[in-house]
């Protein structure tokens, strides 16, 4: 096409684009062009996570070793942190408050130790998660990945810290007269259920605390007193008879995660009838064990994944 113009040049006009009229979208769509940073599907965000497998292990790995690297003693910390707890703990409430009386001190510490190793598991996984994202920013703006692995990372270096922990563990019962038995096998299936419980749980906190940073100072005072509530330094269920406590709260309290993975610990590991009458199991323990790790996990997991497209920015 042309058209003659005053000096009687002639001039050419572009011919129509086929594109013309198309809005972006339609143009997005017609080119294969997608948002960047855009939210992918679940299952594709678990496809993802699983490709950084390896790299999910040797990010916690790492933090580990960095978490005491100026610290003398190193990574004896891992152990010595719960065992110091722990031994302020028997102190104040096995000593002072008697609350070893009628478990006997044999069967009261590992009892003790048991439940402190095994709270400070949650503990640790929901104080690492909160700070996951916003204490990574650096990370999460200079990379592209599934944000996901920054708290399942953070929840599995828990993990391998209560697993050196598990052996001073047994060192206790061993030194107590707690011999090994088949129920001590029951501390995997417990101890798999417990970390997908707290990586749930470090995803929810994980979401939460990159928009709410303050949540990290109040956390702790929320986790202490969940921990009482949960009975790590005495029998839940005995301490709650003995203040004639109504049914339902002792039903309720005994069936939070914390007192469930605590208990089920305990009752694999602990034998003796002394030990038995002050580890009260729930009814449906183990469904209850299931039902908060399919919960917490699955639901925290989704709760994160739903947020993915915002972490960094802001």
């Amino acid at each position: 096409m042309s058209e003659t113009t005053h000096g009687s040049a002639v001039a050419m006009s572009a011919a129509p684009s086929p594109d013309d009229g198309l809005s972006a979208a339609e143009l997005a769509k017609k080119y294969g062009l997608s948002v960047s940073g855009a939210r992918p599907s679940l299952p594709e965000y678990a496809r993802q996570l699983w490709d950084r497998r390896h790299f999910v292990v040797a990010f916690s790995r790492a933090k580990m070793t960095a978490q005491y690297s100026q610290a003398k003693l190193g990574q004896v910390w891992q152990v010595a942190t719960p065992l110091l707890n722990a031994t302020v703990y028997f102190l104040i409430f096995g000593l002072l408050m008697q609350q070893s009386k009628g478990m006997g001190i044999p069967t009261y510490i590992p009892f003790l130790v048991t439940g402190v190793f095994v709270f400070t598991f949650t503990q640790s996984s929901a104080l690492s998660g909160v700070r996951a994202i916003s204490g990574n920013l650096g990370l999460v703006r200079a990379l592209h990945f599934p944000r996901a692995v920054l708290p399942i990372s953070f929840a599995l270096q828990q993990l391998q810290q209560l697993l050196f922990s598990m052996i001073v563990l047994f060192a206790f019962l061993l030194g107590f007269g707690h011999m090994p038995k088949p129920s001590w096998l029951l501390i995997v299936p417990v101890l798999a259920l417990q970390f997908v419980f707290n990586t749930g749980l470090a995803m929810i906190l994980a979401r939460l605390g990159s928009k709410t940073p303050d949540l990290a100072q109040l956390l702790p005072f929320i986790l202490r007193t969940w921990m009482y509530a949960s009975g790590v330094m005495y029998s839940l269920v005995e301490a709650l008879k003995k203040t004639h406590a109504p049914g339902w709260l002792v039903d309720v309290l005994s069936a939070n995660p914390a007192a469930v993975y605590i208990n089920l610990m305990r009752d694999a590991l602990i034998s003796g009838h002394a030990a038995h009458k002050h580890i009260v199991l729930p009814q449906h323990v183990w469904a209850l064990g299931v039902g908060w790790a399919l919960l917490v996990g699955v639901g925290g997991f989704v709760f994160f994944w739903k947020a993915e497209e915002q972490y960094g920015r802001g």
